[in-house]
């Protein structure tokens, strides 16, 4: 490692101008030499000087401007750390859409797009004809890059200085994420030479995985639950309102292209041009001539996947002649010059070492495969779902039925959910013990009752009946009771629920109204300021209205959407109470099955017993005020289905848009879909719809249709 080569400037409150002077000087000096070896570090990978001289730099620089605010300088790293949560994300909008890219998933898919891209065509009807090509011209080539499975980020910079980060949301108008992005760092505050007037860079914001493995550790020691996975916590810490997080989390930024600013000849020139102007660039971009070489590319990178240090999911495949790019241009939502190759999902094999059964809010009891961990795509896995009975003794890849010590592959469902799909038969598998469904509830031991489904004759649910009496549906119950599209008890965590039924303290959802600040300060983790915190929250979901209280009883087959619905219909929780089932049939979307869970429920003396106890603790179940209908617009009767992330709107504010417009917002698409309204990492629903042929609308079409200001 080389020396710190900067020398120190002492401080003497009594040496005048002449040391504020000096000490200004130093700052600068600090400050770029500090920039200087955070990009060798993070984007290089080439660090010159150890973490303990680094840290001593810093040190001395946070010393300096704490002395010296004045002559803070605007890119210091200090500004890095410490910054002040913001109040709300506010919409960003991007002068240059941020599209998303068509997909291919073979080699003759990759093929049929390569040849439809020849350099010397031009473009017809959004084909390219390759027939006036000479023989001997050179292969079409291409920028083959890592398809980061990440979250996108569009960084704005004016003068050379960072002044804008946002999400790609809808590709128009995304989030500002300014102040978390600037504690990213690998994200240059300030750019180098030659830097343009203003310049916007788009790229990826990811984990590094060894990071996000430590982070996860650190969390489960300090008994915070681990997250899932490594895109969602990326994406979770970019957009949250503190950027305290986002400092202390292990994020990368790689650059992949830009939106204004910058003039280049080829695709991987700008990309240099980008590594010069100091961003992190992938180092496994590479240029490829022709579709053979391509296809070489990315099985290369497909055996490396496993390895890498950062999760991808594909790679893109882009032109490389700008000048093609332009004249290749845009279909409505991505671009004719570039695409996505996506790999299969990751798998991996290891050793289940037990099967555990999981007991729900509803009782259904679900098999747990608990395995030998193992790296699926860059995550570790421990974990894996088996759906059911049916699936754990039938699936024909089980070979008859999940033995304890089996050699199981493991896949990650959509590359995030962890399943198990084959049995690997080996010698002596014969002698190892069949896991069996229990019995009983295996939380309170309690016979579990057989439910067939007549519409799934194969599919069989095994149900706890000890509603009130078993712990797991209890604390699950008091769980979904609290959760934000419920009462939005907020503080009332997995943990302290736990706590709380495990102490006896509360036993249903009514309980909760009968706890005091000084019951919570004697539970494990609970300051007296937490403890005050969380009683206001449980007073002020007493106010919740009818819709969100029906929804926190958890009623069978009753989610959010037809909890408003019955809400609407009813108007108050006694009428609905005294509904029979043609009363129920009647509401718009309850069929026979929602009806009867409906009547069985309010039917069941437990029940009324704990609606009564929650009214008498002050619970108001009181109806929602709504104005008049709306007789006209694009929305009057019409069917809305939502799905993935709206970059501006949450989903409840995108919801009562739509509602308030005169839609009926529903949970899954059919026939009689009107309108799909997506977002980013929007799912299966898409995909119904596009199958369907059901128009999908994003954000801004839906600002536009209701007459709103996207910004």
């Amino acid at each position: 490692m080389g020396g710190v080569q900067l020398q120190m400037v002492g401080l003497n409150p009594g040496a005048g101008s002449s040391e504020e002077v000096a000490a200004a000087a130093r700052m600068v000096a600090l400050t770029a030499a500090l920039t200087r070896h955070g990009h060798l570090y993070h984007a290089l990978n080439a660090p010159e000087i150890s973490d303990l001289e680094y840290d001593a730099l810093l040190r001395e620089l946070e010393q300096l401007e704490a002395r010296w605010p004045a002559h803070k300088q605007p890119d210091s790293p200090t500004s890095r750390v410490g910054a002040p949560p913001i109040a709300e994300l506010v919409p960003f909008p991007h002068r240059v859409p941020m599209l998303s890219l068509g997909n291919v998933f073979s080699r003759e898919d990759l093929g049929d797009w390569v040849e439809k891209r020849d350099e010397k065509g031009k473009v017809r009807g959004g084909l390219m004809s390759a027939l006036d090509r000479p023989a001997d011209a050179p292969a079409l080539q291409f920028s083959v890059e890592p398809k980061l499975d990440g979250l996108a980020i569009e960084l704005v910079y004016e003068g050379g200085l960072l002044v804008g980060a946002g999400t790609r949301g809808d590709g128009s108008v995304g989030e500002d994420v300014l102040h978390t992005m600037r504690t990213v760092r690998s994200v240059p505050l300030r750019l180098g030479e030659g830097a343009p007037p203003y310049l916007s860079v788009r790229g990826e914001v990811l984990f590094d995985l060894a990071g996000f493995e430590q982070m996860n550790e650190q969390r489960v020691i300090a008994g915070e639950k681990p997250f899932e996975n490594p895109r969602n916590a990326a994406a979770g810490t970019v957009r949250q309102l503190d950027p305290g997080p986002a400092s202390q989390r292990p994020l990368l930024f790689f650059a992949h292209s830009a939106g204004e600013g910058l003039a280049a000849p080829t695709h991987s020139a700008l990309l240099a041009q980008l590594r010069g102007l100091g961003f992190a660039v992938n180092p496994r971009n590479r240029v490829c001539a022709g579709v053979d070489e391509v296809w070489a590319a990315i099985e290369a990178l497909g055996a490396e996947r496993g390895s890498l240090p950062y999760e991808i999911d594909g790679v893109v495949i882009k032109v490389d002649d700008m000048a093609l790019q332009d004249e290749l241009g845009f279909l409505t939502r991505s671009p004719r010059w570039a695409v996505a190759y996506k790999y299969p999902a990751a798998r991996a094999r290891t050793v289940l070492e037990r099967v555990d059964f999981s007991v729900g809010r509803s009782g259904v009891v679900t098999p747990v495969a608990v395995l030998a961990p193992v790296r699926v795509g860059g995550v570790t896995v421990r974990n894996a779902t088996l759906h059911n009975e049916q699936q754990m003794r039938n699936k024909p890849e089980f070979l008859g039925g999940l033995r304890v010590g089996d050699l199981v592959e493991i896949y990650r469902a959509g590359d995030v959910i962890p399943r198990v799909d084959a049995v690997v038969d080996q010698p002596g598998r014969a002698d190892l013990a069949l896991v069996a469904f229990p019995a009983c509830c295996p939380v309170c031991e309690t016979p579990l009752d057989r439910e067939e489904n007549p519409d799934e004759l194969d599919k069989i649910t095994w149900r706890c009946p000890n509603r009130l009496g078993c712990r797991a549906q209890r604390e699950a119950a008091l769980q979904h009771f609290a959760g934000r599209l419920a009462m939005d008890i907020e503080g009332l965590g997995e943990k302290l629920v736990r706590q709380l039924v495990e102490r006896g303290l509360v036993e249903h959802p009514s309980g909760l109204y009968h706890l005091s600040v000084g019951t919570l300060q004697d539970l494990d983790r609970m300051g007296q300021k937490s403890a005050q915190n969380i009683i206001a929250a449980i007073e002020a979901s007493k106010a919740r209205p009818l819709a969100r209280a029906l929804f926190a009883l958890g009623i069978p087959l009753v989610g959010e959407s037809t909890a408003r619905d019955l809400a609407r219909h009813f108007g108050g929780l006694d009428a609905l109470q005294a509904a029979d089932e043609a009363a129920l049939l009647a509401v718009d979307g309850v069929g026979k099955d929602v009806a009867r869970s409906v009547l069985h429920f309010f039917a069941d003396e437990g029940h009324q017993a704990e609606i009564a106890a929650l009214r008498a603790a002050g619970v108001a179940f009181a109806p929602e005020a709504r104005a008049a209908a709306p007789t006209e617009g694009p929305f009057v009767g019409k069917t809305v289905v939502l799905t993935g992330t709206l970059p501006t709107l949450s989903r409840q504010q995108a919801t009562a848009l739509l509602e308030g417009a005169g839609a009926k917002v529903s949970g899954s698409v059919s026939k009689k879909t009107n309108f799909v309204l997506a977002g980013a990492d929007a799912g299966s629903k898409l995909e119904k719809a596009q199958e369907l042929k059901v128009p999908v609308i994003d954000e801004a079409e839906l600002r536009r249709l209701l007459g709103l200001d996207p910004a």
